[in-house]
C-alpha cells in the first residue's frame, strides 16, 4: 500500500500495544513493569510500556526506544525496513507475517557489591560542619543521616562524608573540608567497585509509601533536597543520580513505576541532557515526570545559580521563582 504518511503521523496512529497485538506477542503489555514476551517468563517482570504507547524498556538487554525501535527489537528488522513496515501498518496496509526474535532466557550474572569502608552516623559536630559546608539546615542533615543515604567516616587517610545507597552499592565520597581528592583532583569520588548508575534513596521510600519524588543530580543537590523538603514539611521523598552522564541502572528502573517524579537540572547542558535522558527512561515505567531548570535564577553574589544547592543563596528579588520547587 502506497502512502504519504510521514513517520510522525505513522506514531500518533500506532502505538507499542498495537503492535505487540499484530506481532501477537504473549503478556500483557498494559501491567507497569510486565513480563518480556521476548523471554520465558521468570518471576521478575523485566519490561515496560509507557503509559502513552510511545516507548518501551527492557531491563533485561537496556535496550530501549519507541515504536519503530520496538519493532527493530522484535523482529530483527534493518531500519529502512522497519520503518517501510511501520508506515505501511500505521496505514491500515497488511504487512506479511513478522517472524519475532526468541532470545535465550539466560538469567545477568550477578554483581558483586563492592567493599566499602567502615562508615557511621555523624556526630552532632560533623553534622554542623557539613550544614555550614553545603549552605543547608542542620535539620537536613539529620533527615538524610536518618533516612539512611548519608554517613561520615575515613577515606584516604582524610575525614569524610558518604552519600551512600543502603545495599551497598554505590558509594561516594567528599572531604570534610571541602577541597578535592588529590589523586583525581575532584571533589566527589566513587569509591571503587560501585555502581554508579544506581540512584541513592531508590527503593528507601518504599517504606514510606512515598509516590513523590524529587529527583537531583549529585550529592550536594540530595542534601539540598532533604533542606527544602525539611524546610517546607513536605512529604516528597529525594533521590539521586551522581553523575550527569550516568543512565538510571536497568535493575532500578522498576522501582520508579508509577511514581511523581520532578528532576532539579543543572542549568548547564550536561545537566539538562542528563535530565531529559532520566526523564525518557522513566517514561517507560509509566511514571509521571517533569524538569525543573534553574537557568537565569541568581544567587545573593550575583552569580547564577547552576543547581539546587545553589538556591540556597538565591537573591532575594529571584526566591519567588522558587515557590512550588517541590511536586506535590
Amino acid at each position: 500500500m502506497v502512502t504519504s504518511m510521514t513517520i510522525a503521523e505513522a506514531k500518533q496512529r500506532l502505538k507499542i500495544p498495537d503492535l505487540w497485538r499484530i506481532l501477537d506477542l504473549p503478556g500483557d503489555c498494559s501491567k507497569n513493569p510486565c513480563h518480556s514476551p521476548f523471554y520465558e517468563r521468570t518471576s521478575k517482570p523485566s519490561f515496560s510500556v509507557s503509559v502513552g504507547g510511545d516507548l518501551f524498556n527492557d531491563f533485561r538487554t537496556s535496550q530501549a526506544g519507541d515504536q519503530i525501535v520496538f519493532l527493530q527489537f522484535a523482529t530483527g528488522l534493518s531500519l529502512k525496513e522497519a520503518i517501510r513496515i511501520f508506515i505501511e501498518l500505521a496505514g491500515g496496509g497488511q504487512s506479511d507475517p513478522l517472524p519475532v526474535i526468541q532470545r535465550a532466557a539466560t538469567p545477568p550474572q550477578a554483581r558483586e557489591l563492592p567493599a566499602l569502608p567502615t562508615m557511621r552516623l555523624g556526630t552532632r559536630r560533623e553534622l554542623e560542619v557539613l550544614a555550614a559546608l553545603r549552605k543547608i539546615s542542620v535539620q537536613a542533615c539529620q533527615l538524610a543521616d536518618f533516612a539512611g543515604f548519608l554517613r561520615f567516616g575515613e577515606w584516604k587517610g582524610r575525614a569524610a562524608w558518604f552519600i551512600t545507597e543502603p545495599g551497598g552499592r554505590n558509594t561516594q565520597a567528599r572531604r570534610m573540608d571541602g577541597r578535592p581528592w588529590e589523586e583525581i583532583g575532584a571533589k566527589a569520588q566513587t569509591l571503587p567497585g560501585c555502581w554508579a548508575s544506581w540512584p541513592i534513596g531508590v527503593g528507601a521510600w518504599d517504606d514510606l509509601q512515598a509516590d513523590t519524588l524529587l529527583m537531583v543530580e549529585g550529592a550536594p543537590d540530595l542534601l539540598a533536597a532533604c533542606h527544602y523538603i525539611e524546610k517546607m514539611d513536605s512529604a516528597c521523598f529525594p533521590v539521586a543520580m551522581l553523575g550527569a552522564g550516568q543512565r538510571i541502572h536497568p535493575d532500578a528502573l522498576p522501582l520508579f513505576a508509577g511514581k511523581r517524579i520532578r528532576i532539579c537540572a543543572h542549568a548547564d547542558k550536561p545537566g539538562r541532557d542528563g535530565a531529559e535522558r532520566w526523564a525518557a527512561q522513566l517514561a517507560t515505567v509509566g511514571a509521571e515526570v517533569d524538569i525543573a531548570d534553574f537557568s537565569g535564577l541568581r544567587k545573593r553574589d550575583g552569580a547564577p545559580v547552576k543547581d539546587l544547592n545553589d538556591t540556597t543563596e538565591i537573591h532575594p528579588d529571584d526566591a519567588g521563582q522558587l515557590e512550588g520547587l517541590l511536586p506535590e
